[in-house]
């Protein structure tokens, strides 16, 4: 299993057009074979997205379509995201 980690300074616009566009969002990010899992947090004006995958390839292209999505739907865009992506080597949850 993998994810990817990404965090968005100034993302006030990215949370408005994402509460807006759910469904749109959920599918996009679901549709990706290999899905396991997305969360997403905000604090203050930054966001942080969590994508999960069976495999490195799905992280790679959740990022990769989530850029496309960002830069179509926001009206004003954050900053570059600071991304990071790696193998789960532990997993909780109940």
């Amino acid at each position: 299993m993998y994810a990817t980690v990404r965090r968005y300074k100034n993302a006030g616009a990215l949370v408005e057009a994402m509460n807006a566009k759910t469904g749109e969002v959920k599918e996009l990010i679901s549709g990706i074979p290999g899905f396991v899992g997305y969360y997403a947090t905000r604090e203050g004006d930054s966001m942080t997205s969590i994508s999960i995958y069976n495999d490195k390839a799905g992280c790679d292209e959740s990022t990769r379509r989530a850029g496309e999505w960002v830069r179509a739907n926001a009206k004003s865009m954050p900053g570059a995201p600071d991304v990071s992506s790696g193998e789960v080597f532990l997993n909780f949850s109940k």
